[in-house]
Formats: C-alpha cells, sequence, structure tokens
C-alpha cells in the first residue's frame, strides 16, 4: 500500500469521486494508446516531450481513477499502471495539466475513438482546485474577477473615464454629436460586454463597436457593473466562482432589461458564458445570446450597415479561436463578414476546426509561470501567418490577440493584428 493519504490529498479524491459519472469513467478507461493525438498536439509537436502527449494526459488521471476505483489498483497497482496521489503525482498534474494544455480540442478529432480529452484535463484541474494547486497567476487574474468586477481589477471611475473621452473621439471621428457609448442605460435592446484588455489596452476596439452600433441604429448600452465577457473560474476548474461570474452577468441583464446580451470577441468568453453559464447557474437564461461575431454578420447580412470592401485591400488571414470555432460551430459567420469587408483574404492551413491553437488558450495566456513554454509552442501558429504573406491577422478574440502580438515580436513575423470588429468599422460607408 502507498503512504496514508494527507488531507488535501483526500480532498483531491473526494472531488474526483464526486465527478465520476459514465462521461468521465467512459474518457478514463477508453484510450488505446495509439499515439495519433500526439499529431495534433502543439505540445508534443513543438517540444518533442512524450509528457505532452495527450494520451499521457489522460493516462496520468486514469492511472489515479485505477489506483484508487479498481480492485487490480487498490491490491497490485502496478499490474494497472496506477499511480498512488502522493506530491510528486500533484505536481506533475499541476505541470501537464496547467502549463501544458490550452485545451483546445484539436485532439479530440485526431483521437481514434473519441476520447474526449479536454474534459479530463477540466476534471484533474478541478481536482487541483479543490486542492487550492491553481498556479498563483491564473488564481490571482480569477480573484480579481471575484472582487472587482472585472479580471483586470479596474475601477469604475477609470472605466467611465475611458468610455467618456472614446465617445467623445467617435463624435468627432464621426462628426456626430449623436454618437454615443450608453453605460448603465435601461430599457435597451442590446448589453454588449467587453473584455478588460479592451478599456486597459485596446480602447479602439470599444470605438470600432460602437461605430458599427451607431451605424446600425443599434439600441444598446454597456454595464460598469458587470461588463468582463471572460470566465477565468472555468479554466481554474471552481465552478463555483465560475457561477458568481456568470450570475452577476446574469443580474444586470435582467436589471437592465435587455432582451440580447453580446459578448464580444472573446473565445473561451463566448463557450463560458454562452454554454457553460446555464450549467453552473442551474436555469437557462432569461435573454437571448450571442457573439459578436454573428451579429456583425447580422448587420451586414440584413442590410443594417453598408460596408465596401475596397476599403480594406491589404492581404489579411484569419485566425481561428478554439473555443469559438472548434467547441463553439462558429465557422463560418467570420468568413462571411471578411467576404464582405476586405478583398484579399487569405486562408492558413489548417484553418477552421482543424486550426491549431495560438498558444494562449487554456488560461495559459495568465499564467505567468509557462510564459516561455507558451511563446514556444507559438512557433506553428507563427510559421502558419508567415506561410500566407499577410500584412494583417485578423482574430475575434481579445485573448488570441495578445498571444498573436507575442508571436509577432518573439518570431519577427511582421503583421498588424486586428479584431473583426475593426476590420468591420473601417469597411463601414454612408
Amino acid at each position: 500500500m502507498g503512504k496514508k493519504l494527507t488531507e488535501k490529498q483526500k480532498t483531491g479524491l473526494g472531488k474526483l469521486d464526486n465527478m465520476l459519472d459514465a462521461r468521465l469513467e467512459t474518457a478514463l478507461n477508453s484510450c488505446v494508446h495509439c499515439g495519433l493525438c500526439g499529431t495534433s498536439c502543439q505540445y508534443f509537436l513543438a517540444l518533442g516531450d512524450a509528457r505532452f502527449i495527450p494520451a499521457h494526459k489522460v493516462d496520468l488521471v486514469a492511472s489515479i481513477y485505477r489506483r484508487y476505483h479498481t480492485t487490480v489498483g487498490k491490491i497490485a497497482p502496478k499490474l494497472t499502471g496506477a499511480r498512488d496521489f502522493n506530491d510528486e503525482t500533484i505536481d506533475e498534474m499541476v505541470d501537464t495539466l496547467f502549463g501544458a494544455c490550452t485545451m483546445c480540442g484539436r485532439c479530440i478529432a485526431h483521437c481514434s475513438i473519441g476520447v474526449d480529452i479536454p474534459h479530463v484535463v477540466l476534471a484533474c484541474r478541478k481536482m487541483l482546485s479543490e486542492m487550492d494547486m491553481v498556479p498563483k497567476s491564473l488564481m490571482s487574474t480569477v480573484n480579481a474577477a471575484l472582487e472587482t468586477g472585472n479580471n483586470m481589477a479596474i475601477p469604475t471611475e477609470e472605466f467611465v473615464d475611458t468610455l467618456s473621452w472614446l465617445e467623445e473621439d467617435l463624435q468627432m471621428d464621426l462628426d456626430d454629436d449623436n454618437a454615443k457609448i450608453p453605460v448603465n442605460e435601461p430599457g435597451k435592446k442590446i448589453l454588449y460586454t467587453l473584455n478588460p484588455r479592451e478599456p486597459k489596452f485596446f480602447p479602439l476596439s470599444i470605438s470600432a463597436m460602437a461605430k458599427v452600433f451607431h451605424k446600425a441604429g443599434e439600441s444598446w448600452t454597456l454595464s460598469t457593473e458587470m461588463y468582463d465577457v471572460t470566465n477565468y473560474a472555468y479554466y481554474s476548474g471552481n465552478d463555483e466562482h465560475a457561477a458568481i461570474i456568470t450570475q452577476r452577468l446574469v443580474d444586470v441583464a435582467v436589471k437592465l432589461g435587455v432582451d440580447t446580451v453580446v459578448l464580444a470577441e472573446c473565445g473561451h468568453g463566448s463557450r463560458s458564458h454562452r454554454w457553460e453559464g446555464p450549467n453552473w447557474i442551474k436555469e437557462e437564461y432569461p435573454f437571448r445570446i450571442i457573439t459578436t461575431v454573428e451579429l456583425l454578420a447580422e448587420y451586414i447580412r440584413d442590410g443594417k450597415i453598408k460596408v465596401d470592401p475596397e476599403k480594406n485591400t491589404m492581404p489579411l488571414t484569419l485566425h481561428d479561436p478554439c473555443n469559438l470555432v472548434r467547441t463553439g460551430g462558429i465557422v463560418d459567420e467570420q468568413r462571411y463578414v471578411l467576404s464582405k469587408t476586405t478583398t484579399n483574404f487569405r486562408e492558413m492551413n489548417p484553418y477552421g476546426r482543424e486550426s491549431f491553437c495560438c498558444g494562449g488558450g487554456g488560461g495559459n495566456l495568465a499564467m505567468s509561470e509557462y510564459n516561455e513554454r507558451r511563446l514556444a509552442i507559438g512557433k506553428l501558429k507563427a510559421d502558419q501567418i508567415k506561410a500566407t504573406e499577410t500584412e494583417v491577422v485578423v482574430t475575434p478574440c481579445h485573448n488570441c490577440v495578445d498571444q498573436l502580438m507575442g508571436l509577432n515580436q518573439e518570431f519577427k513575423i511582421g503583421v498588424e493584428i486586428r479584431t473583426l470588429g475593426e476590420i468591420v468599422a473601417d469597411a463601414i460607408v454612408d
């Protein structure tokens, strides 16, 4: 028998016990170790470390399952490759399942039997979260959102000041005093959300969408109480924290009386608030919820805004955010938008559901502990971009924007990184 378990280790195993259902047990028992998933994983392809093969990640969690939930594993663990849930195993889990996985889901498509590998990774993250073993920088991002309402801890006064001068600039640019950035206005149709990195570092993306809303004659507002589209508790593995953040968005939308919540350009934000959120709060939303990508496509398709592709003639390519495309199913809308607003669009290879992650997903952009590794795996994406010989990379995700900017500098790609909303705003004609 292994060493006696500590209380913390018992807590982690207890979490695993509570999560075991048909879906998780099937995933833990199904891997045939064919190795095909290795050809899909950026960490293994870029770094060549066998620990990073997705099948190994599954087996790391499955070995604990076998050790404490199977008869042979309890009696003769070495016969089944079962491992003790000790400090060494836990440290490897943190390094491998937080620091060497973006949960991009690409491995599922290449698995010969369809094992849901990200689901296993997330289950282990939940175990580690229960033991307070989440990497410190990721946990601080979640705490900032819980304590201040946004993951960058931007004070409300600073946020309002930013919106105020953005509104003034918008009115000057459009020569129209009626162009507004509404704040906390009840009775509007749309509640628009933001990634906090926008007011902090990329305010022009807010201006771009404000211009789009104005030209579309849209009824919309922002909220100072809850505007953060992100939910990093999804990545930390703490469902209680994730539910708190989700409920705040629901409460504000109900308070303002909107009928639609529009999620800003953020891959995991779209997944967490649109698909995972109702599960966390255990109720359906009393409003429609869509992404900015879908809204922009609607505006163009319905003629609410008029665009001229000749306004964007530079060669550009598109990076597909994993949670928006591979797990969210939004593949064609952004391509439709670009087909109507640009003249020289070039696809990467591979693209769409087969696209490689930028390398910043899975909370990795928020985990400074793994910065070097995060940039290293991004070389695959950098090489993809270089091969298109374009000048601009468009991506409907601000986390991807940040990672791509890092790759742009690290690998000297020489491109400009822009959001889809910015491209559309530049293409608008009266």
